[in-house]
């Protein structure tokens, strides 16, 4: 239990129903849903909708989303991956032709084709019970209504104005500027959308003037996209892959997610004794940094499209772990390490719910890069996603881009097992932090002892980019020991990922929790 002498926030308890999510009013809608009679499924999707307008440089109808959920009254554990595929005319050559050597993250070329909207709606056909009309409703009230403009979707909108289009800024900015906070945002063009999914299913926006608005957008800023590729898009369920965490078992998303690069760093940190460092200190820090760095590095030249990669083993492998842990050294950062190849600051949101009957979702929903690839279509103002920037152009990676393949993707949602039953739905957002951050937090709880909102509100470091970002919860002599070691610490860097996570107890009870980094909360009834 935290102590009551210090700022923080309590983890939320009930029995009948619980979300977390990073915005109030998503939270609500969650809730909302669950008591209108809506099952866990329905309200995930419900509540994702909604933070596609209460916080549009994180997530959209124009991007891409994961879902790992368990049925009521089932024990197994079931996975939907709602990644959107590259256009089919898509070319590696022709961009390394015209002078690339990465993919232009501001670009058409990044654009993928969205993944979330069919998602949602085979997750509302298969497993909800109110229908994906029902669900569209409230985001299509408030969108024409507006939302106040919350104090950390304030502060990253007017740092990431610069990049959006010219096709963006009569939708997302405010005479050029972003909004303030506390300003009413609304977005009409968003509920028109919407309310043709909802009369028509994925066809009012894969099959109707939406695709051909997002179509005719990228094609007029040389994109290759065609109707036809939004068309035949579609979401694929597919089997998680899992793996012992301490006494219960970790469920992540296979390839092309990255989940696998959280069970690569669980496997290496268990050749140290993390469980006699201080959780605040240094020799843990440096420890879970250059796990990291290890890990990354061997998922960047494994992980791609689960059709064009062979070795997921590998990366599950404790043979690969024991290399990579003899690497470390306790006492000394590594500089030889093949720099990562993601950009910094990658933006998504999660959302958790668990029901009346234990259904349990754990469903991740994001468009990359602070909005998306900047690009929006001109008619209806959807924000375009540049996952295609997870790809490479490295010939014969399993990861190049090419027409119809699925890029490497960043954002995983986390489920936990205990006793062969659905335990804890969670995840951690911030980009490629996110395995990391998976590792992380369930460290904090199981080796540590802290409570799910505790182990979400202790202080994050990341290594990325040469540098090893330090929140301020650090200790200045935490900052000194680590830059002793070689490390070139960053402590003027944002906070670093968000978190939500549900705990279902044995006596019923149900306990949120939600990351302050963020505006949102955890909701029970």
């Amino acid at each position: 239990m935290r102590d009551f002498h210090f700022p923080g926030r309590s983890a939320v308890f009930a029995e009948n129903g619980m979300c977390a999510t990073s915005h109030p009013l998503a939270s609500m809608v969650a809730v909302d849903t669950l008591k209108s009679g809506g099952n866990a499924m329905d309200a995930a999707i419900a509540g994702a909708l909604m933070l596609t307008l209460c916080e549009p440089h994180m997530c959209g109808i124009g991007g891409d989303c994961f879902a790992l959920f368990s049925p009521a009254g089932r024990d197994d554990i079931l996975a939907l991956n709602g990644s959107g595929r590259a256009p089919a005319a898509l070319s590696a050559d022709g961009l390394l032709a015209a002078g690339h050597d990465t993919i232009p993250l501001r670009s058409a070329a990044a654009v993928t084709i969205p993944g979330a909207i069919d998602a949602f709606c085979t997750l509302a056909n298969d497993y909800g019970v109110l229908g994906i009309d029902r669900l569209c409703a409230p985001t299509i009230d408030y969108a024409k209504r507006g939302v106040p403009v919350a104090p950390r979707v304030a502060m990253d909108w007017a740092a990431m104005l610069g990049d959006l289009h010219d096709t963006a800024m009569p939708f997302y900015s405010v005479a050029g500027h972003a909004p303030k906070l506390g300003a009413l945002f609304a977005n009409p063009t968003l509920a028109d959308v919407l309310t043709k999914i909802a009369q028509q299913g994925r066809d009012g926006f894969y099959a109707s003037d939406v695709a051909q608005d997002m179509v005719q957008t990228l094609n007029e800023l040389g994109g290759v996209h065609t109707v036809e590729d939004f068309q035949n898009n579609r979401a694929d369920y597919t089997d998680p892959v899992s793996a012992p965490v301490g006494d219960k078992t970790l469920f992540e998303h296979p390839p092309n997610g990255q989940g696998a690069t959280a069970f690569l760093i669980s496997n290496i940190l268990a050749h140290f004794d993390l469980a006699n460092m201080d959780p605040m200190g240094a020799d843990r820090v440096h420890i879970e940094a250059e796990a990291a760095k290890l890990a990354y590095d061997a998922r960047n030249r494994i992980m791609a499209d689960p059709d064009h990669t062979t070795r997921l083993d590998r990366m599950l492998s404790k043979n690969l772990a024991d290399e990579l842990a003899a690497l470390i050294d306790p006492k000394t950062a590594r500089t030889n390490i093949a720099q990562l190849t993601e950009a910094a600051h990658k933006d998504t949101v999660y959302i958790t719910v668990v029901d009346r009957d234990r259904m349990a979702v754990s469903l991740i929903f994001s468009i990359f890069h602070g909005f998306g690839s900047g690009i929006a279509s001109r008619k209806y103002g959807i924000l375009m996603q540049n996952r295609g920037a997870g790809f490479n152009l490295t010939p014969d990676h399993p990861n190049m881009a090419a027409g119809g393949k699925r890029p490497m993707h960043t954002i995983i949602p986390g489920m936990l097992a205990k006793n062969g039953k659905p335990y804890m739905p969670f995840g951690v957002m911030g980009g490629q932090y996110q395995p990391m951050g998976h590792i992380r937090v369930l460290g904090n709880m199981m080796t540590y002892g802290m409570d799910i909102q505790s182990a979400i509100d202790a202080p994050r470091s990341f290594p990325e980019g040469g540098v090893l970002k330090l929140e301020r919860g650090f200790s200045d002599a935490v900052t000194r020991n680590l830059a002793a070691r070689g490390h070139v610490v960053d402590r003027d860097t944002t906070p670093i990922g968000g978190a939500q996570a549900i705990v279902m107890h044995d006596n019923g009870v149900l306990e949120g929790a939600s990351d302050p980094r963020k505006d949102g909360c955890a909701l029970g009834f």
